[in-house]
């Protein structure tokens, strides 16, 4: 294994598409820390040479993060926070918005419009975390509310969306927070404040991942017979055409000043898990992970406790079953995972240690040994030819980038 950033700052991964689709680079933020969000730069680095270039540079008192990389494209988009903060508009989930870099050339994702009646294809808040289809055309993100946050805070319910390339969406930018976007935005998940317990209503949606190139899997949290927070795994299938983004069901696309807006009238998600007679149910939330389909589209991962209380990782079929326990470790899993681009093996941290776990055995392969410092929880990700892996680790204060060859 070798280090590949040595300067006095942070360098920090996002959970998943962080190399170029050459494998020669990594693409990062330098954020102070992952919740700290004032940093001003996208970058990338060679993982061969070392050599640092700046993709983006934040002016204006924006700062931005967050970065992940188109699969067949050196293209970027990452979360930017607002210009000219002030004591009313300052960064925060809903206030901040998804850009796009390409070759020299920088464009919002997303549009925002906060005034009524809102546009359709436009939000009203902000996204994050956005992350292309495999096939380059969507973007997935995370979505808050400014609208609903406005009017009460608890109304805020954080949904999945999905950023089709279907634009631009204009806005006419009555506020001067209002900008317009280069892709047709909406959601996809449906949360409710008051869901009934025992029911597949759900409160959040949040940790999102593709499964192929026209579903998205998520956490949703839903609320058991006893009351008690559940989280459980969810799926939407979407539009194949144009015609399906745009079409409204019984709740505008684009909201109302008191509804979140809605999924397309042909987008509803079903429940893949039912975990809440297990003796440790629902998916974990520590270590934070996003749920993660193989290459294939044919099976979903994710984290759950075995009936010890350990965390394994489980798969389930794309379409539903019973979920199968593919680790049985001793020791839980320490950090979110991700697929080798064959479909064959996982890879995350395990006994302080980067692994490759077989996805049909279980049998895990430890790649890398004594660490200085253990691994950070927040990103294990392949190189998309699936020879190298990539981490953080901590030296001297700093997070640090990590890479080490798979041998597969």
């Amino acid at each position: 294994m070798k280090q590949i950033t040595f300067a006095p700052r942070n360098h920090q991964l996002t959970n998943i598409n962080t190399w170029t689709p050459d494998s020669q680079w990594l693409a990062f933020d330098v954020r102070p820390s992952g919740a700290s969000f004032t940093g001003e730069t996208i970058e990338r680095v060679n993982v061969e040479t070392g050599a640092v270039e700046v993709i983006y540079r934040a002016t204006q008192g924006a700062h931005v993060g967050v970065v992940t990389v188109h699969p067949r494209e050196n293209k970027y988009v990452f979360i930017h926070g607002p210009e000219n903060p002030d004591a009313a508009w300052y960064y925060d989930f809903h206030h901040r918005r998804g850009v796009i870099a390409y070759q020299g050339r920088v464009a919002n994702l997303d549009a925002m419009d906060i005034t009524a009646p809102y546009t359709p294809g436009a939000l009203r808040g902000g996204s994050h975390v956005h992350v292309f289809s495999p096939n380059g055309e969507f973007v997935s993100f995370t979505y808050n509310d400014h609208v609903l946050h406005e009017r009460d805070p608890a109304q805020d319910l954080r949904n999945v969306g999905v950023a089709a390339p279907w634009g631009p969406v204009m806005v006419s930018g009555q506020n001067p927070r209002e900008y317009s976007g280069s892709h047709w935005c909406v959601l996809v998940s449906q949360t409710t404040s008051t869901p009934r317990p025992g029911s597949d209503e759900i409160t959040r949606a949040y940790e999102e991942g593709w499964v192929g190139d026209h579903a998205l899997a998520f956490i949703g949290d839903t609320l058991s017979v006893k009351g008690e927070k559940v989280p459980e795994l969810f799926l939407v299938d979407l539009p194949r055409e144009e015609s399906g983004w745009k079409l409204a069901g019984e709740t505008p696309l684009a909201g109302t000043e008191s509804l979140m807006p809605a999924p397309p009238v042909g987008v509803t998600q079903r429940r893949l898990t039912f975990t809440q007679g297990r003796a440790y149910p629902g998916l974990v939330n520590a270590p934070r992970h996003w749920v993660r389909s193989n290459p294939q589209a044919t099976e979903i991962a994710f984290l759950m406790r075995d009936e010890r209380g350990v965390v394994q990782l489980w798969l389930i079929a794309a379409q539903g079953g019973e979920p199968r326990q593919l680790t049985h470790h001793a020791t839980d899993i320490q950090s979110a995972f991700n697929w080798h681009p064959s479909g064959k093996w996982l890879g995350y941290v395990l006994e302080n240690r980067i692994v490759c776990c077989d996805a049909h055995s279980g049998d895990v392969c430890f790649l890398t040994s004594e660490h200085g410092n253990t691994p950070s929880a927040d990103a294990v990700i392949f190189s998309p030819d699936g020879r190298h892996i990539a981490w953080m680790e901590d030296v001297q204060g700093f997070r640090q980038l990590w890479v080490t060859e798979t041998g597969r």
